[in-house]
């Protein structure tokens, strides 16, 4: 679907709406045909105005903190499965009842509340975070299994039996990997964990599935999660809980260069947005974010840039490589990132005081709905 960028105001998240419902579809495919649950990870999605949408797909969705838990109910209408690090014994009540699961991530934090759970009439269901300590994800800051992890339990701490009120076991140590890397990790867990997933009424596969990134093997997920169940057939509910790929490729971050910098082999495009503020995770993970109408430089290239961005912070910049363009650019020229809903709009801050961008969608029917424009009310409610 076609979006008209020049009437978007800048800097703006724009999302795609019907790049979404086509995500949603893929991974409704693999929740049917594999008879899987598939809910949405807030971590990586948590753009409200679609849960309506999200939920005529997926089952649910998985909260991180009480806020999560509390926008799950409020905007999608369904309890949450909850795994927080660490629980606060003056939010935890409250998290019993605003979900259906909830995952505790040490024995002792288990030991702690579960006396709570207890003496509570709602019935939730309980889970432990397991930590097979294998995982392929490169980059140590999105690794969870990586040595001395403060994330999920080791098999040798854990005896022959789940825990009085265990019910299920919770693993995540992917992060977009495709079908071949979970396979590989099942084996993992499955050789550690086995004899406590066959006293499980569920089973959670976490994040970091990139199912709906092109080239995915969805007929090999699915052939998994199949011999998953029937290999365990005591599992009353096998889940998964992407975020990014609900998100993946469903959205822009529309910037404006407002000045241009020359180098010696290159021209700095200073823009409206911040990569620190807007865009952490290019600094964080780091990787390079794809320009709309610009690809990477080879030889003979005249038109090279680099994007700088708006705040003091001297790192503020996409150092991973530069851009090349048909033609220079010019002041006032829109740069529109792609694939900028998933995880860069949940981890935005207000540094140096830079205008945040607007949140507007790009609907179906092809029109631009404003959602949210930011003000220095929004800015100054965040400090004191």
């Amino acid at each position: 679907m076609s979006i008209n960028f020049d009437i978007i105001p800048s800097p703006a998240y724009v999302l795609n709406e019907h790049s979404l419902r086509i995500n949603l579809q893929i991974l409704n495919l693999v929740q049917k045909e594999a008879g899987v649950k598939i809910i949405c990870a807030l971590k990586g999605f948590s753009f409200w105005y679609a849960f309506p949408l999200v939920s005529e797909y997926l089952s649910g969705a998985t909260a991180s903190s009480l806020n999560e838990a509390r926008l799950i109910i409020d905007e999608m209408g369904c309890e949450a499965h909850t795994y927080c690090p660490v629980y606060k014994k003056e939010d935890f009540e409250s998290l019993l009842l605003y979900s259906s699961h909830l995952t505790f991530n040490s024995l002792s934090q288990y030991q702690l509340f579960y006396p709570t759970v207890k003496n509570q009439n709602k019935k939730v269901s309980l889970g432990l975070r397991i930590n097979p300590e294998y995982s392929e994800v490169i980059t140590d800051i999105y690794n969870p299994a990586i040595a001395g992890s403060r994330l999920g339990i080791p098999r040798s701490m854990l005896g022959d039996k789940l825990p009085e009120g265990i019910e299920g076991l919770h693993f995540h140590v992917l992060c977009e990997n495709d079908s071949y890397v979970l396979e590989r990790t099942l084996e993992v867990v499955e050789k550690k964990f086995g004899d406590l997933i066959r006293q499980a009424k569920w089973m959670n596969m976490g994040g970091g599935h990139f199912i709906t990134k092109e080239g995915y093997n969805v007929e090999h997920l699915i052939d998994i999660l199949k011999k998953f169940k029937q290999r365990y057939p005591n599992l009353e509910e096998v889940i998964l809980e992407p975020g990014q790929s609900v998100g993946y490729q469903t959205g822009y971050l529309v910037a404006t260069v407002q000045d241009i910098i020359p180098q010696k082999d290159f021209k700095i495009a200073m823009l409206d947005v911040s990569f620190s503020c807007h865009m952490p995770d290019c600094l964080e993970m780091p990787y390079k974010p794809s320009i709309l109408f610009a690809r990477n430089p080879k030889s003979g290239d005249k038109h090279i840039y680099r994007m700088g961005g708006s705040t003091c912070l001297a790192g503020d910049y996409m150092g991973m490589g530069d851009y090349a363009f048909d033609e220079p650019l010019e002041i006032n020229e829109r740069i529109i990132f792609e694939d900028m809903i998933h995880y860069t709009m949940v981890k935005t801050n207000f540094f140096n005081g830079v205008q945040h961008p607007h949140i507007a969608v790009w609907t179906e029917n092809g029109e631009l709905l404003m959602l949210r424009s930011f003000d220095h009310e929004d800015y100054k409610s965040r400090l004191s």
